[in-house]
C-alpha cells in the first residue's frame, strides 16, 4: 500500500491543496495526517473540510487541542496563543464539532501514528536520538510517524546498533525493510528546516521504502490570508524562508 503521510498544516490552506495534488500524482492509497490542521494560518475551515474530504485517518495536534478548549493556551508563545484565540474566534461549528472528535495518537495498519512523539502525543519535539530511542522502547509497531517539530527526518535502529538519525530533505529515499523506524514527514503549512516549500512523506509498506517530498506553493496568498486577517505579521513573514 502506499500511503502519503502528512502533518502540521496549520490553517494553510494553498499548501494544503498543493501537496493533495503531489499525493494525486503518484496514486497514493492512503492519506494519513498527524495533526494540527489549524494554528499558525488563517484559512482554518478550507484545512479542516479539505482533511475530512482526503484523509483516511487525521489526529489531533495541540494547535487543534487548544482551540477546542482541551489544553491550556498558556503554555503557547505570544504568536502561537495569537492565533489560537483568532481561529477560536473565526472557526465554524462543524469544524470545531470535527476537532473535537481527534485524538493525538493512533494507528493504520502496520504504522504507529503520533502527533508528537510515542511518549507524549501532544507536546514532544522528537530531534535528538536519544529522544527517539527512548519512544522506540514504547512503540508497538516497528515503524512509527510522528509530526509536530515541522522537520523532516527519520530515526532508525536495528542489530543492536545505536539509534542512528539525519534530517531528510525532498528527494531523501530509505529502505525500511528492518529495524525500527520513526518518520517525520516535515511540515505540510510551516516547514522549519529553511526550505519554504511544502513536506510531505510517501510510504510504500509493501516494499517498505519511504521517499520524502516537497512541493511549491503561492506562499504569496497564504501570507496575504494572514495579514488580512491580522494575525502577527512573523506569522506571515516566516513562510517564506521556511523556518
Amino acid at each position: 500500500m502506499r500511503i502519503a503521510l502528512l502533518s502540521d498544516v496549520h490553517g494553510n490552506l494553498p499548501a494544503f491543496r498543493a501537496v493533495l495534488a503531489d499525493v494525486d500524482s503518484v496514486g497514493a492509497d492512503q492519506v494519513l495526517c498527524l495533526g494540527d490542521l489549524v494554528g499558525y494560518g488563517a484559512q482554518p475551515d478550507g484545512c479542516v473540510a479539505l482533511a475530512r474530504e482526503r484523509c483516511d485517518v487525521c489526529l489531533a495536534g495541540n494547535h487543534d487541542l487548544v482551540v477546542t478548549g482541551a489544553i491550556d493556551i498558556a503554555d503557547f508563545s505570544p504568536s502561537a496563543a495569537a492565533a489560537a484565540i483568532w481561529t477560536r474566534e473565526h472557526i465554524s461549528a462543524e469544524s470545531l464539532e470535527y476537532l473535537r472528535g481527534l485524538e493525538p495518537a493512533g494507528s493504520s495498519g502496520e504504522i504507529g501514528l503520533y502527533h508528537a512523539s510515542p511518549r507524549d502525543p501532544v507536546w514532544e519535539y522528537v530531534l535528538s536520538t536519544w529522544q527517539a530511542g527512548e519512544c522506540m522502547d514504547l512503540m508497538g509497531p516497528r515503524v512509527g510517524a510522528i509530526g509536530h517539530s515541522h522537520v523532516a527526518l527519520y530515526f532508525s535502529r536495528a542489530g543492536g546498533r545505536p539509534v542512528g538519525g539525519a534530517a531528510a530533505p525532498g528527494g531523501t529515499q530509505r529502505d525500511l525493510s528492518e529495524g525500527e523506524w520513526l518518520l517525520n514527514p516535515g511540515g505540510v503549512g510551516q516547514p522549519r528546516d529553511r526550505d519554504n516549500r511544502a513536506a510531505w512523506l510517501l510510504l510504500d509498506t509493501d516494499v517498505w521504502d519511504a521517499e520524502w517530498r516537497r512541493v511549491e506553493y503561492p506562499i504569496e496568498e497564504a501570507a496575504e490570508a494572514i495579514q488580512a486577517a491580522g494575525l502577527p505579521a512573523e506569522l506571515a513573514g516566516r513562510l517564506f524562508y521556511g523556518q
